[in-house]
């Protein structure tokens, strides 16, 4: 009678022989199986969870933070302005005073002629003064709002909390060009 041998039988015994000579054992396998895979949730869940969520509140941080830098540009954009129709409006108040008196001098006698011109230039001069003083007192708030902007800018862009000599430096050099501005 004629056997058959199956290949396979080989193939089957030469991994039975291997495994007999490296110490391989099924239930030895399949418990380090079961430690890799105990292994993998326990970094999944005690690792990799806290470090993936901790990157994602730092993307929520930086995104709040990009939101309060373009609001916080907003509102100095409406201060600038602000502060720029508040000199518009002082200067014409000023033209105003100083066409009024104008008018005011033209209208008096020759005899109080010389009374009227001198009133007239003490108004213009007061009406000058008042604007430059109205005006500085202007840049003086501004200044001071822009600096504290700035600060608050600062503050919450970098996160950290300015020292007095970081807020004087940082309000001295925005007042600076603010006034280069407007020189």
């Amino acid at each position: 009678m004629i056997t058959l041998q199956l290949p396979f039988a080989d193939i089957v015994d030469n991994f039975r022989d291997i495994g007999v000579k490296t110490g391989f054992t099924l239930p030895q396998f399949l418990a380090q199986c079961v430690a890799v895979t105990v292994l993998f949730l326990l970094l999944n869940k005690l690792a990799w969870a806290p470090v993936r969520k901790m990157l994602e509140e730092r993307r929520k941080i930086i995104a709040d933070s990009m939101a309060n830098a373009d609001k916080i540009k907003k509102e100095l954009s409406d201060a600038e302005s602000t502060r720029l129709s508040i000199i518009q409006k002082a200067n014409e108040q000023a033209n105003k005073i100083i066409a009024e008196a104008e008018k005011s001098a033209a209208a008096v006698t020759e005899q109080r002629a010389k009374e009227a011109s001198r009133q007239a230039e003490d108004i213009v001069k007061n009406a000058h003064e008042a604007a430059v003083l109205d005006r500085n007192r202007l840049m003086a708030e501004l200044k001071r709002q822009v600096g504290e902007l700035v600060i608050q800018t600062t503050q919450k862009v970098t996160g950290k909390v300015l020292t007095a000599d970081d807020q004087a430096r940082l309000n001295a050099e925005t007042v600076r060009q603010v006034e280069a501005r407007n020189n």
